[in-house]
């Protein structure tokens, strides 16, 4: 059975194969909300329907939902046999036979990931400081992420996913417009 659009091949692919691309889409759409919600919060952004603390719940309860379908993600990439997987290739960037440089992206971006989620939950026990300095490792793990899908996501391919991909970035970049908005607005007080 051939994929249209993506130049790849497969003969009866598995259903782990569409787990792992199907997981591998909401979860783009999960981590950009995250990035977005993230910065929504750091502006202290709120409106009639939205207060300050719903839209920090929301970024909480995503960011735990994205961790869920990371997981599944990178649980069902190792088990289906199409890529011939291991577990290494899963926690050790850029050493996989199969599209490395994509991939270890994708390595790179899910430990960031892991990283910000730990100092979250030990918030309570870092300074300030450092709790932020991690946390702007979003602002890396997010475009990582997006190339990992991109370079080896077959749905990338499809006029559906790439128009995927640019709403995910259009997102983003309207949150940072906020972002930088706000800031130049307070610091010409």
């Amino acid at each position: 059975m051939a994929r249209r659009g993506s130049g790849v091949r497969v003969s009866n692919p598995s259903p782990l194969l569409y787990t792992a691309r199907g997981a591998g889409v909401v979860l783009l759409l999960l981590l950009t909300s995250v990035v977005v919600l993230g910065i929504l919060v750091s502006v202290r952004w709120t409106n009639q329907e939205w207060s300050k603390y719903l839209v920090q719940a929301a970024h909480r309860y995503v960011s735990l939902l994205t961790l869920v379908f990371l997981g599944l993600h990178i649980v069902t990439a190792v088990l289906d046999p199409f890529a011939h997987l291991q577990i290494s290739d899963a926690v050790i960037p850029f050493t996989s036979a199969y599209r490395p440089i994509w991939l270890g992206l994708g390595v790179v971006a899910a430990e960031l990931l892991v990283a910000l989620v730990a100092s979250s939950l030990l918030r309570a026990r870092l300074p300030f400081r450092v709790w932020r300095m991690v946390h702007w490792l979003a602002y890396v793990s997010w475009p990582v992420a997006l190339l990992h899908g991109v370079g080896t996501g077959t749905d990338t391919r499809t006029w559906w996913g790439m128009s995927l991909v640019v709403l995910c970035i259009v997102a983003v970049l309207i949150a940072l417009g906020i972002r930088i908005a706000q800031h130049q607005n307070r610091s010409a007080l």
